[in-house]
């Protein structure tokens, strides 16, 4: 099982173009994927650097018609000009999908502070493997007050998944949506956390939780311990980020997957986004 996960700042390269066909090149060039999971993905914004408005979302489901693809909008305003504005992440999968959730995350209010509403976006996937929760999130950039609770409604709902898949209730297809759809226990978390490695955050991301909760682990430090964590963010686009290159982007697993990581890997070489895909593979 290989699975990228990828902020693609609406397909805009360090060029300053927008390429969604780059995006998803880029993506096969790493890897012959079987899950995508993607941030940052628009629909009616022309507003942003290089964008022309077009519904992403659709686009990028008509350049992977071998996947399943799952949409979570997080942002829906309307345009000035009538239309709608959306604004998400999105999951790609070539296993059967058995379940999907859309978690709206907490936005509690932090006066004179940008911020958006932000999303978790979940599927129960059929894998070699055995059933996987797959996540991609995005979390809040500005807001260290936001970024805190979203962490914790994370935690949350992590718990709440592994004790459904340990529950048993009856369920028929012909209950409509009383049907029983499994939820798995072992979960790949992963997107763009807006938080560095060392940070505080991330260490609560990796807490311990209750005795009947497998925590989350960091990929990278299982595959590569005592590394410094590849940048992810600043290695071409030096508008943005002026700075020395630094990680934003992780992929976390539940303890009950570690044994099985082969690899993780941060692709240094894509310029086609302000940050870089990253791999893991699962055997």
């Amino acid at each position: 099982m290989q699975l990228i996960t990828w902020n693609i700042q609406w397909g805009r390269g360090a060029d300053g173009r927008v390429d969604l066909d780059r995006i998803v090149a880029h993506a096969r060039r790493l890897a012959d994927f079987d899950v995508l999971c993607l941030q940052e993905v628009s629909s009616g914004y022309p507003e942003l650097p290089g964008c022309d408005g077009r519904d992403q979302f659709q686009y990028l489901a008509d350049l992977l018609p071998g996947y399943t693809a799952i949409v979570g909008v997080a942002t829906d305003t309307p345009h000035p000009a009538g239309d709608r504005r959306t604004f998400g992440n999105m999951i790609f999968s070539r296993f059967p999908v058995l379940q999907v959730f859309r978690h709206l995350l907490p936005w509690p209010a932090d006066p004179g502070v940008p911020s958006m509403q932000r999303i978790a976006l979940e599927a129960t996937l059929n894998t070699p493997l055995g059933l996987v929760r797959v996540t991609t999130t995005h979390l809040e950039y500005y807001s260290s007050l936001q970024r805190v609770s979203q962490i914790e409604r994370l935690r949350e709902l992590h718990r709440e998944a592994t004790a459904q898949a340990g529950s048993v209730r009856p369920g028929l297809a012909s209950e409509g949506p009383f049907f029983f759809g499994p939820r798995a226990a072992a979960s790949i978390l992963c997107g763009d956390f807006n938080c560095l490695p060392e940070s505080s955050e991330m260490a609560r991301m990796l807490a311990a939780m209750d005795d009947a909760t497998r925590p989350y682990r960091d990929a990278w430090e299982i595959t590569h311990c005592g590394e410094p964590h590849a940048s992810t963010v600043g290695i071409y686009d030096k508008t943005q980020w002026p700075d020395l290159p630094f990680t934003f982007d992780f992929i976390l697993v539940s303890e009950d997957l570690a044994g099985r990581i082969k690899e993780m890997r941060v692709d240094a070489m894509s310029d086609a986004s302000d940050h870089q895909p990253v791999l893991l593979e699962l055997r």
